[in-house]
């Protein structure tokens, strides 16, 4: 793993330098006052597999999916999405074989000081209406017509673009937020992203005009945006005078008690988990494919490319969730009265 020597933290080999303190702090290194600049160890996210990783869709889908049938059938289902639901929404996903190396700005690193918070605001600023225009896939459409006829206890879904709410889906845990959202640290106050972004307009007039192409280019999937210089972009904070965060949970922070325990009810109360588009790769989501093993429930996890629940899954199936979740919809029985 080679050292990034602007941020002092370890890169994953072929990352772009995640967001260096020389650009972000470009006033100290020019007067040569490094020691004034915030020295952050940093987790870095983990890798995506490598693109030998991903494998061919199945071309015969009943063959495919017919243990996935025989597994379900019957019974009553949790289901525990990530991004790979909704790559065909056009949003892009960290972890799917081949993805670019990211690394996304942590919680420590957006606390410590303004010079991170600028950087991430101005970037988001640019991006975060990607998600906003996005529309829900098939995917989307099939939970939420399996929650409608009854065979879905709910939702726990590692994403925070609100698809599955647009797409009908009413039993919804947000397990990493939304980013519709924006609150602050110290009084609590939540501010709808619609109002902060008109805050952030009024600071910055032209800004969005003059950085337009970016977001058109290349967006990352928390709404951020590559951006090589954000030096002169203004940023506000609350009322009370504390720092406004986005609701989302940053790499280095922890899901909310409250949220893991109403994605915990949601998978105690099914019979079976479906774990869809998740490489499982953080703990948030992967704990709940281990609850549901250890209460010896089927879990299936349909998802290209390996992840981390492999070993737990009854079926795994790499196959799109686009092409999939209508699939089963469709043939997935009546629960009896």
């Amino acid at each position: 793993m080679d050292l990034d020597e602007t941020t002092g933290t370890a890169a994953p080999p072929g990352a772009e330098p995640a967001h260096g303190l020389a650009e972000l702090f470009p006033t100290a290194y020019r007067q040569g006052r490094a020691t004034t600049v915030p020295r952050i160890v940093v987790k870095p996210a983990p890798l995506p597999p490598p693109a030998s990783a991903l494998v061919p869709e199945p071309e015969d889908l009943d063959a495919a999916l017919a243990p996935v049938l025989n597994v379900l059938a019957g019974r009553r289902l949790a289901a525990l999405t990530g991004a790979g639901v909704s790559t065909d929404s056009g949003i892009p996903d960290y972890r799917s074989p081949g993805s670019p190396v990211r690394q996304p700005m942590t919680f420590q690193q957006f606390c410590s000081s303004e010079a991170f918070r600028r950087h991430y605001w101005a970037r988001n600023h640019l991006g975060w209406r990607h998600l906003r225009d996005a529309k829900p896939n098939a995917g989307h459409a099939a939970l939420a017509a399996l929650e409608a006829r009854g065979l879905l206890t709910g939702l726990v879904t590692q994403n925070i673009d609100l698809l599955h709410v647009r797409a009908g889906s009413r039993a919804v845990v947000h397990l990493h937020g939304r980013y519709d959202r924006v609150k602050c640290l110290t009084c609590g106050a939540v501010i709808p992203r619609e109002q902060h972004d008109a805050d952030l307009v009024a600071l910055n007039p032209g800004w969005r005009e003059r950085h337009e192409h970016v977001a058109d280019v290349e967006v990352a999937p928390d709404a951020d945006v590559v951006l090589e210089s954000t030096a002169g972009f203004r940023i506000t904070d609350c009322a009370c005078g504390g720092v406004l965060i986005p609701d989302v949970v940053f790499f280095g922070s922890n899901t909310p008690r409250e949220r893991v325990a109403a994605a915990t009810a949601i998978v105690d109360d099914a019979a079976a988990l479906l774990v869809a588009g998740s490489s499982l790769a953080v703990m948030s989501g992967l704990r709940f494919v281990r609850r549901a093993a250890r209460a010896g429930h089927p879990v299936v996890i349909l998802n290209r490319g390996p992840t981390r629940g492999d070993d737990l899954a009854t079926v795994k199936v790499d196959v799109g969730t686009s092409r999939a979740l209508p699939y089963l919809a469709a043939r997935l029985p009546d629960l009896a009265p």
